[in-house]
């Protein structure tokens, strides 16, 4: 019986996780995603990672065993930089992030590569670089599951997250 039990719950909870789509990469390996110009709704607070995300985007996206920006990255990036011109008092942190092809070392080492292009982009934006670290994940944190191209495309990325500022 609480077999039975544990496991409806079990299924449940996976029909509950499972329910959530997140927002569809549309620009393809080079493009953004979690990009919306319009306004913030709801109760969005400004200058936190939720605007960040819903009103900039908060990843660019780098082809295989690159770290060179994308015209795409670049636009995203331009957008942080303003948004980020805007909230004087925010702090980020890039992580650079692979998919799971390659070794450790390298993934790690191509990571860090792909969040300081972020970083360097912004300073040259105006960003001061006191208000950005980075740090890289290699292929342990990968934001799409699965061992094709559509899956690798999502995990060759660097993210944005806010670290201080309003609402953090």
């Amino acid at each position: 019986m609480k077999t039975k039990l544990l496991g409806a719950i079990s299924a449940i909870a996976l029909l509950a996780a499972c329910s959530h789509n997140p927002p569809a990469n549309t620009g393809g390996a080079g493009g953004m995603a979690n990009t919306n110009s319009g306004p913030s709704t709801g109760s969005v607070v400004p200058g936190s990672q939720e605007d960040l995300v819903a009103n900039v985007g908060d990843r660019v996206f780098y082809e295989l065993n690159s770290s060179t920006l994308t015209d795409a990255g670049q636009a995203t990036l331009s957008k942080q930089a303003d948004w980020l011109a805007k909230y004087p008092n925010v702090s980020i942190q890039i992580a650079g992030n692979c998919d799971d092809r390659g070794t450790e070392e390298f993934n790690l080492a191509l990571g860090q590569r792909r969040a300081n292009a972020a970083k360097d982009f912004l300073q040259a934006k105006g960003v001061s670089s006191s208000r950005i670290t980075t740090i890289s994940y290699g292929k342990d944190r990968p934001t799409a599951l699965g061992d094709d191209e559509q899956a690798w495309s999502q995990n060759r990325n660097a993210i944005t997250s806010v670290k201080s500022g309003p609402g953090v």
